[in-house]
């Protein structure tokens, strides 16, 4: 386990990294899709948002939400991936929307830094922001 300290100007240099950025959110959808048919079905990407448990907890505690509740805010994030509603979401698709939540998180964040602790192996696209602040930082570039 190990600690990261970001803050907004981290999250937004990580997105404006093109090849950085890219490869992590590809590598991300890759890894949802897990048919391997090139686009991520409501099932697929329902199964990773249940894994994230974002919504079933509150500061660490289980609370339950109504299954029909739960389908009704799945359903509503998949339609703000699948831009042109064809029922799918593509890799472009997929890379845009992650892209303005990204920046969504550095406005939120602003300037104030946060600590947040990790698993070694954790591949959070927060993570991937940190790391490569860091090689910047210690590559000298």
């Amino acid at each position: 386990m190990g600690v990261i300290i970001i803050d907004g100007s981290t999250v937004r240099s990580f997105v404006n990294d093109e090849t950085h950025f890219k490869t992590s959110v590809d590598a991300q959808f890759l890894s949802l899709d897990t048919n391997n048919d090139g686009v991520l079905s409501r099932s697929e990407m329902r199964k990773a948002f249940e894994s994230m448990r974002l919504l079933e907890t509150h500061f660490g505690v289980d609370v339950a939400t109504p299954p029909e509740e739960l389908t009704r805010i799945y359903d509503s994030v998949f339609q703000r991936f699948d831009e042109d509603h064809n029922g799918t979401v593509d890799k472009d698709e997929f890379r845009s929307e992650m892209k303005k939540i990204m920046l969504a998180v550095a406005d939120g964040l602003g300037s104030s830094p946060i600590q947040m602790a990790v698993e070694d192996d954790d591949q959070s696209f927060l993570k991937k922001a940190a790391d490569l602040e860091a090689e910047k930082i210690g590559g000298g570039q």
